[in-house]
Protein backbone atom coordinates (compact mmCIF):
# COMPACT_ATOMS: atom_id res chain seq x y z
CA UNK A 1 0.00 0.00 0.00
CA UNK A 2 1.34 3.43 -0.75
CA UNK A 3 1.30 6.40 0.96
CA UNK A 4 -0.94 9.42 -0.30
CA UNK A 5 0.50 12.93 -0.38
CA UNK A 6 -0.82 13.74 2.72
CA UNK A 7 0.04 10.65 4.65
CA UNK A 8 3.93 11.73 3.33
CA UNK A 9 3.46 14.96 4.88
CA UNK A 10 2.68 13.66 7.91
CA UNK A 11 5.12 11.37 7.82
CA UNK A 12 8.13 13.71 7.14
CA UNK A 13 6.98 16.25 10.02
CA UNK A 14 7.13 12.74 12.30
CA UNK A 15 10.60 12.92 10.96
CA UNK A 16 11.68 16.24 11.91
CA UNK A 17 11.16 18.42 8.41
CA UNK A 18 9.70 21.62 9.15
CA UNK A 19 8.17 21.90 5.26
CA UNK A 20 7.35 19.04 2.72
CA UNK A 21 5.39 18.47 -0.46
CA UNK A 22 5.05 17.00 -3.69
CA UNK A 23 7.92 17.38 -6.19
CA UNK A 24 6.70 18.20 -9.40
CA UNK A 25 8.49 15.85 -11.49
CA UNK A 26 8.61 18.38 -14.54
CA UNK A 27 10.60 20.31 -12.54
CA UNK A 28 13.68 18.73 -12.38
CA UNK A 29 16.08 19.78 -15.15
CA UNK A 30 19.30 18.26 -15.24
CA UNK A 31 21.59 21.03 -15.85
CA UNK A 32 25.60 20.41 -16.98
CA UNK A 33 26.27 24.16 -15.12
CA UNK A 34 25.08 22.96 -11.97
CA UNK A 35 26.91 20.15 -11.86
CA UNK A 36 30.06 22.23 -13.10
CA UNK A 37 29.76 24.58 -9.62
CA UNK A 38 30.76 21.29 -8.07
CA UNK A 39 34.09 21.08 -9.50
CA UNK A 40 34.94 24.51 -7.47
CA UNK A 41 34.89 21.84 -4.28
CA UNK A 42 33.29 24.40 -1.70
CA UNK A 43 32.17 21.66 0.12
CA UNK A 44 35.38 19.50 -0.45
CA UNK A 45 34.15 16.71 -1.50
CA UNK A 46 34.10 16.90 -5.26
CA UNK A 47 36.62 13.83 -6.35
CA UNK A 48 35.99 12.54 -2.76
CA UNK A 49 32.77 11.09 -2.35
CA UNK A 50 31.15 8.01 -3.68
CA UNK A 51 28.26 10.13 -4.29
CA UNK A 52 29.61 13.46 -5.08
CA UNK A 53 30.92 14.33 -8.88
CA UNK A 54 32.86 12.32 -11.06
CA UNK A 55 32.22 9.40 -8.88
CA UNK A 56 27.99 9.43 -8.93
CA UNK A 57 28.02 8.97 -12.56
CA UNK A 58 27.28 11.45 -15.72
CA UNK A 59 24.49 14.19 -15.98
CA UNK A 60 22.77 11.94 -18.60
CA UNK A 61 23.26 8.50 -15.96
CA UNK A 62 21.40 10.81 -13.29
CA UNK A 63 18.51 12.08 -15.86
CA UNK A 64 18.30 8.58 -16.98
CA UNK A 65 17.87 7.90 -13.41
CA UNK A 66 15.35 10.17 -12.51
CA UNK A 67 13.36 9.57 -15.35
CA UNK A 68 11.96 6.12 -14.33
CA UNK A 69 10.21 8.05 -11.66
CA UNK A 70 6.56 10.09 -11.74
CA UNK A 71 6.02 11.20 -8.39
CA UNK A 72 8.49 12.50 -5.66
CA UNK A 73 8.10 14.22 -2.50
CA UNK A 74 10.09 17.59 -1.46
CA UNK A 75 11.20 17.81 2.44
CA UNK A 76 12.65 20.70 3.95
CA UNK A 77 14.89 21.66 7.70
CA UNK A 78 14.90 25.24 8.21
CA UNK A 79 16.58 27.07 10.48
CA UNK A 80 16.63 30.20 12.05
CA UNK A 81 19.94 31.76 12.49
CA UNK A 82 20.89 34.40 15.08
CA UNK A 83 22.75 36.55 12.25
CA UNK A 84 24.06 35.62 8.57
CA UNK A 85 27.42 34.59 10.30
CA UNK A 86 25.75 31.51 12.89
CA UNK A 87 27.51 28.53 12.02
CA UNK A 88 26.56 26.92 14.94
CA UNK A 89 22.97 27.20 14.02
CA UNK A 90 24.04 26.07 10.03
CA UNK A 91 25.55 23.09 11.25
CA UNK A 92 23.14 21.71 13.45
CA UNK A 93 20.47 22.42 11.11
CA UNK A 94 22.34 20.60 8.46
CA UNK A 95 22.58 17.73 10.55
CA UNK A 96 19.08 17.25 11.84
CA UNK A 97 18.19 17.55 7.61
CA UNK A 98 20.71 14.50 7.66
CA UNK A 99 19.73 12.75 10.14
CA UNK A 100 16.07 13.20 9.17
CA UNK A 101 16.76 12.22 5.27
CA UNK A 102 17.87 9.11 6.32
CA UNK A 103 15.13 8.07 8.70
CA UNK A 104 12.77 9.01 6.66
CA UNK A 105 14.49 6.72 2.94
CA UNK A 106 14.45 4.00 5.18
CA UNK A 107 11.20 4.25 6.08
CA UNK A 108 9.64 4.38 2.78
CA UNK A 109 12.07 1.90 1.57
CA UNK A 110 9.49 -0.45 3.71
CA UNK A 111 6.81 0.88 0.84
CA UNK A 112 8.94 2.36 -1.97
CA UNK A 113 11.91 -0.07 -2.24
CA UNK A 114 12.99 1.59 -5.40
CA UNK A 115 13.01 4.75 -4.32
CA UNK A 116 15.69 7.61 -5.31
CA UNK A 117 16.45 9.98 -2.55
CA UNK A 118 18.72 13.17 -3.33
CA UNK A 119 19.97 14.93 -0.48
CA UNK A 120 21.13 18.33 0.79
CA UNK A 121 24.68 18.97 -0.18
CA UNK A 122 27.00 15.98 0.36
CA UNK A 123 26.07 12.34 1.47
CA UNK A 124 27.08 12.64 5.40
CA UNK A 125 25.95 8.81 6.45
CA UNK A 126 30.13 8.28 7.64
CA UNK A 127 32.87 10.63 8.80
CA UNK A 128 34.91 9.77 6.17
CA UNK A 129 34.45 8.06 2.67
CA UNK A 130 36.05 5.29 1.38
CA UNK A 131 36.11 6.54 -2.10
CA UNK A 132 38.26 5.35 -4.00
CA UNK A 133 39.89 2.97 -2.44
CA UNK A 134 36.98 1.06 -1.38
CA UNK A 135 33.06 -0.04 -1.93
CA UNK A 136 30.72 2.45 -0.40
CA UNK A 137 30.14 1.46 2.91
CA UNK A 138 26.33 1.76 3.29
CA UNK A 139 25.08 2.01 0.10
CA UNK A 140 21.29 1.48 0.66
CA UNK A 141 21.70 4.61 3.02
CA UNK A 142 24.02 6.97 1.06
CA UNK A 143 22.61 9.23 -1.46
CA UNK A 144 23.44 12.04 -3.92
CA UNK A 145 22.63 15.51 -3.69
CA UNK A 146 20.03 17.27 -5.73
CA UNK A 147 22.73 19.33 -6.87
CA UNK A 148 24.87 16.21 -8.09
CA UNK A 149 22.33 15.81 -10.22
CA UNK A 150 22.76 18.75 -11.51
CA UNK A 151 19.50 20.34 -10.45
CA UNK A 152 19.01 23.33 -9.44
CA UNK A 153 17.47 23.59 -6.31
CA UNK A 154 15.72 26.95 -5.91
CA UNK A 155 14.22 26.30 -9.21
CA UNK A 156 12.44 22.92 -8.38
CA UNK A 157 11.08 24.55 -5.13
CA UNK A 158 9.51 27.26 -7.65
CA UNK A 159 8.09 24.79 -9.77
CA UNK A 160 6.75 22.56 -7.25
CA UNK A 161 5.43 25.39 -5.16
CA UNK A 162 7.58 24.79 -2.07
CA UNK A 163 9.24 28.00 -0.63
CA UNK A 164 12.64 28.50 -0.86
CA UNK A 165 13.44 31.04 1.18
CA UNK A 166 11.49 31.83 4.37
CA UNK A 167 13.09 35.02 5.59
CA UNK A 168 16.05 37.00 6.72
CA UNK A 169 18.27 35.02 8.81
CA UNK A 170 17.03 31.63 7.62
CA UNK A 171 18.22 29.04 5.91
CA UNK A 172 16.46 25.91 4.04
CA UNK A 173 18.12 22.36 3.58
CA UNK A 174 15.89 20.92 0.49
CA UNK A 175 15.95 17.31 -0.25
CA UNK A 176 13.63 14.80 -2.22
CA UNK A 177 12.53 11.38 -2.60
CA UNK A 178 11.65 9.85 -5.93
CA UNK A 179 8.93 7.64 -5.71
CA UNK A 180 7.05 4.54 -7.95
Amino acid sequence: MKYSVEELKELAFKYGFTHAGELNVKALVFMPEVREMCRADRCHAYGKNWHCPPACGSIEEASARAAQYSFGMIVQTVGKMEDEFDFETIQETSKAHSESFIQMMRALKQRYPDILGMGAGTCQRCKSCTYPDAPCRFPDDAYSSMEAYGLWVSKVCELSSIPYNYGKNTLAFTSCYLLK
